[in-house]
């Protein structure tokens, strides 16, 4: 078992910087594929292609993920969450933008700090952090207000922002499960795949249901992202993020995720042609008064 720490040292500071950089790439990613793979029928392949790949990366290391060890319940409970928060994330994308998107997703950290306490209680904050979590939260809505703005247009704009907000709920229970019962003993790799393999077995249904089309002659952007997506979003990079939960304290990491949004903005303005402002700095700063605060020892 390992050993937790009660405070984020540099390893987990870059661990947690990559990946933010990269969930920041990968919703602009997935916004420019689905015109090209169905939002579902991506998340299902990206975690299907990940059960393979974490399976083969068991067999090498010896990592047994089958063993009794009274996670099954807690395990599936974190998977059906895992699955929904996709789900509502890959659909929304269809109806409003990554900026808008991302946003409402990345209120994440805020119900695990308002939940995980209730359960774990060394996971406490104190007023200092909550003032913390409330300027990052600020922050990233000051650097995307912008979109609040521009974005909005007649349609189901608000059908696609509901379901962020749904996401990231989804996102913050799933946080809470993981932390609050056996899950917390298990392996990065048991872990996730938990998560990942219950995806995988649930996504085909809930494509199917929305009447996507199941055609394979996607363009190389289409396979590419799905690569991509799948090697380093829905493997490395979650079993890094899995490994951080079960060492690390979680309201310390989630509030990294704030930083995300930002990373998407300026992926986004290269890509899909998006403004970066002054605003965009403030908030970059802002973000990082944050992270600061929740990261004070006592």
């Amino acid at each position: 078992m390992l050993k937790r720490k009660d405070h984020l040292d540099g390893i987990a500071v870059g661990l947690l910087l990559a990946c933010c950089v990269f969930w920041g790439f990968q919703q602009v990613l997935v916004k420019a594929t689905i015109p090209h793979v169905p939002p579902v029928v991506q998340a299902f392949l990206r975690f299907a292609g990940a059960t393979v790949l974490l399976l083969i990366w068991c067999r090498v290391r010896g990592i047994a993920l089958f063993a009794r060890d009274a996670t099954l319940g807690a395990g599936l409970v974190a998977g059906l969450l895992f699955a929904g928060e996709f789900a509502a994330l890959f659909i929304g994308l269809k109806y409003t933008s990554a900026s808008r998107l991302t946003v409402f997703v990345y209120t994440s950290p805020l119900w695990v700090a308002v939940l995980l306490p209730l359960f774990v209680k060394a996971e406490r904050l104190r007023p200092l952090q909550w003032l913390g979590i409330t300027c990052a939260f600020v922050a990233v809505l000051f650097a995307l207000r912008e979109g609040f703005v521009a974005g909005a247009r007649a349609g189901d704009v608000w059908l696609g922002d509901t379901l962020a907000v749904l996401a990231g709920m989804l996102w913050g229970l799933t946080t809470v499960v993981i932390r609050s019962t056996s899950l917390a003993k298990v392996s990065a790799e048991k872990l996730l795949f938990y998560q990942v393999a219950v995806s995988a077995l649930l996504l085909p249904f809930v494509s199917l249901a929305l009447g996507e089309r199941w055609t394979f002659d996607y363009n190389a952007l289409g396979w590419g992202s799905l690569v991509v997506q799948t090697v380093v979003g829905a493997f490395l990079s979650y079993l890094t993020w899995m490994w951080l939960l079960g060492r690390y304290p979680a309201t310390k990491i989630s509030v990294f995720v704030f930083l995300t949004p930002v990373f998407a903005l300026i992926f986004g303005s290269l890509w899909l042609n998006e403004h970066i402002t002054p605003t965009l700095v403030i908030a970059l700063g802002l973000v990082a008064v944050g992270i600061v605060l929740v990261n004070r020892k006592a």
